[in-house]
């Protein structure tokens, strides 16, 4: 949870009040915050450095330091923050406009080289805006709160801001070879190319960690203007030439990304919180991005958007009665504009500062905050219930007793797996394995949620080569399996997976463990309610020695002897029973 620092006296001269500090620790509380600390730079300078650190320099004025939730990036800067509690206190709402120039209207054209390393570009203009030094500050704040947070340390979108008079459109955006690229970096005297420029910023304190996101690519991403003169290197640094001052009038923002649509919520949320400040306020101008297939684009879009909420719901959801036109006007002091439509459901409208509105269940959470948490009644559940333990984990640990009395030792191992740990090495194609992939795995032992828990039971065999045989293990665990008829795409299965190593393979253990389960779940042999073994093939077990186990004329595991080659790619040097089927039929 990002937490913002705001001077107090700049805050409630901003608001045209003044509170106490617990007057305001209430405010933000009604509004969803939390006032986090009543401190000062010297306070915090002290705590950072020790009681030791000259701190005369710092200044005494009160600071307050304010927690927001990680999506609410229109809170991560005073503007915001303000325009928010204004709203929240009866204030109308502002509307926020993209118009387009009067005279011309300014494009920045996307290169077919940037597909090679950040595709995609967006762009817009503040025109006639006012800065002093507290705003000035607050604009580069916010875009630092902004890179660490939606821009997850710039690695999805980069921020580039400019002063548009000293430079001339049309603006490209490009990615060429770091020898080509030359420029004078933001607050340097020296011109350097971008190989030289990763070498001067690699011990630099903030900006060496955004340098590994291009360092190895062949090319860089660059903007420049029609002259040549080069705005940014995203995403590392901006250029001197076009840097912003106070006395800035109009800026140019433009931001570079991975994922467009981070994009487009960055820019807006810029726009958004900095047009106050223009001599047309919440009023951002165009301008045309150009992408490298040809299409056009205008940008910022500061789309507007409708929804429609049903009172009853939201009355249910969150316990409390409310009217329709009570509700329309608990979401309108949350900064959505509601109002009661002839169906009598509330129409909501979400402003481009709310991006972190996606579903209903997001208005629902205001409607609560605006009718106060504090003021929901709290009462007894309509029914009476006795607390009781999950019995599908109950009969787990029943099962662990049981099976660890009949000689095997239970393993732990790890719920996710490599590729290979449930395909190739059981002599399986990966594509007939109906498997979870992590999207972006960190190690190669990780790639994928296990289908199985036998790869684990011989990954474990396998660590314990220097014990005397035999090895009895067993495992009751979940597996994760692809099932495109759930809700999330997967599900999980509580089983029981139980290996034997010795110098014979020993099927009848495994038989024998089996039949012992069976027993204390009172399962007779075969018959309508019984269970069975019906002889199968499969690649990962030995020919003639696979059977499945069937209960109920529904085949819930199976049983065997482990194929040599799955014993080979484990690393496990003796011959290997096993047996593992779903405990959750029992339950």
């Amino acid at each position: 949870m990002p937490t913002i620092g705001i001077k107090r006296d700049e805050l409630f001269a901003a608001l045209n009040k003044t509170y106490t500090d617990d007057e305001f620790q209430k405010l933000c509380f009604e509004f969803g915050l939390e006032l986090d600390e009543v401190t000062s730079e010297k306070q915090m300078l002290t705590k950072e450095q020790g009681d030791g650190v000259q701190a005369d320099n710092a200044s005494d004025e009160v600071i307050y330091r304010i927690d927001i939730p990680a999506n609410r990036y229109d809170l991560l800067c005073i503007e915001g923050l303000v325009s928010g509690l204004l709203v929240f206190m009866g204030r109308p709402p502002p509307r926020f406009k993209a118009i387009k120039s009067t005279a011309i209207t300014e494009k920045m054209t996307i290169l077919p080289n940037t597909a090679k390393i950040r595709p995609f570009a967006v762009a817009a203009i503040l025109r006639n805006i006012s800065f002093n030094r507290q705003s000035y500050a607050s604009f580069i704040d916010l875009q630092d709160k902004l890179h660490q947070n939606i821009c997850r340390k710039r690695s999805l979108v980069a921020i580039g801001t400019h002063d548009l008079d000293t430079i001339q459109g049309p603006f490209f955006y490009d990615a060429k070879s770091p020898a080509d690229i030359k420029f004078v970096p933001l607050n340097q005297e020296k011109e350097m190319n971008a190989t030289e420029l990763m070498e001067f910023y690699s011990t630099h304190a903030q900006l060496k960690q955004y340098l590994p996101i291009i360092r190895d690519s062949p090319v860089y991403p660059v903007i420049y203007d029609s002259n040549g003169v080069v705005l940014s290197l995203p995403p590392i640094i901006n250029g001197n030439h076009s840097k912003i001052t106070l006395e800035t009038k109009n800026v140019f923002i433009e931001c570079t990304a991975t994922d467009l649509t981070k994009a487009k919520v960055v820019l807006d949320t810029l726009v958004c919180m900095f047009s106050s400040h223009c001599a047309e306020p919440f009023t951002s101008e165009i301008v045309e991005v150009i992408s490298a297939d040809g299409t056009s684009n205008y940008y910022p879009e500061l789309p507007y958007r409708t929804e429609v909420i049903s009172p009853k719901l939201a009355n249910s959801y969150i316990g409390i009665n409310e009217t329709p036109d009570s509700i329309a006007g608990l979401l309108t002091k949350m900064y959505l504009k509601s109002e009661v439509n002839e169906t009598g459901e509330v129409s909501v409208e979400i402003p481009p500062t709310r991006h972190d509105v996606i579903h209903a269940c997001d208005i629902y959470e205001d409607v609560a905050i605006g009718h106060g948490y504090n003021n929901i009644k709290r009462v007894l559940p309509p029914t009476m219930h006795i607390g009781r333990q999950y019995p599908l984990n109950k009969l787990t640990e029943q099962l662990r007793e049981q099976v660890a009395q009949a000689g095997f030792t239970e393993a732990l191992t790890f719920t996710l797996c490599s590729r290979d740990d449930i395909s190739t090495k059981l002599n399986k194609a990966l594509e007939d394995v109906p498997a979870v992939h992590i999207g972006n795995p960190k190690t190669l032992e990780f790639q994928v949620a296990r289908t199985t828990l036998v790869p684990g039971l011989l990954k474990t065999l396998s660590a314990n080569k220097k014990m005397p045989l035999p090895l009895k293990l067993y495992e009751i665990q979940d597996v994760v399996i692809a099932d495109e008829n759930t809700e999330v795409g997967a599900r999980n299965e509580r089983r029981i997976g139980a290996v034997n190593c010795s110098k014979s393979a020993g099927f009848e253990i495994c038989h024998g463990l089996l039949d012992r389960i069976m027993q204390l779940l009172e399962v007779p042999w075969k018959g309508e309610n019984g269970y069975s073994l019906q002889k199968v093939e499969d690649s990962a077990y030995f020919p003639d020695r696979c059977a499945n186990i069937v209960y109920k004329n529904v085949v819930i595991g199976k049983i065997g002897v482990l194929h040599p080659t799955v014993l080979q790619a484990f690393e496990v040097s003796h011959p290997c029973s096993v047996v593992e089927f779903n405990i959750e039929q029992f339950v």
